[in-house]
């Protein structure tokens, strides 16, 4: 699976927002199935700027058509429904490390 870090450098949310959609084009572009998407929990523990903005986009992205689903990292495991039906489109992602880890920090896309 590919890894997207949106915030490696601890860039503005806006910034992070273009990383993002750069990358979602580039992965789509190259065949990925899917990709996780690391924009971190924020340091507050509250769930940080880029983790909203990012689940944000990711609903637009998913209205658009640009993927074709999202499964946030606290649901990416065998116990949850999301979990299970994402390993069935996507096998790779029970070999990532946070599968059944319940990462706040991180959301898995799907592409088309």
């Amino acid at each position: 699976m590919r890894t997207i870090n949106i915030e490696a450098g601890m860039p503005s949310s806006q910034q992070a927002m273009t990383t993002l959609n750069n990358r979602i084009y580039a992965e789509r572009a190259s065949g990925a199935k899917c990709a996780k998407i690391i924009h971190g929990y924020g340091s507050t523990g509250k769930g940080g700027t880029i983790r909203t903005v990012c689940r944000q986009k990711l609903q637009e992205y998913r209205r658009r058509g640009m993927i074709k689903d999202y499964c946030y990292g606290e649901f990416l495991g065998p116990f949850s429904e999301d979990g299970r039906r994402f390993a069935e489109k996507c096998p790779e992602i029970r070999s990532d490390i946070d599968w059944g880890r319940e990462n706040n920090g991180i959301t898995v896309v799907m592409f088309k």
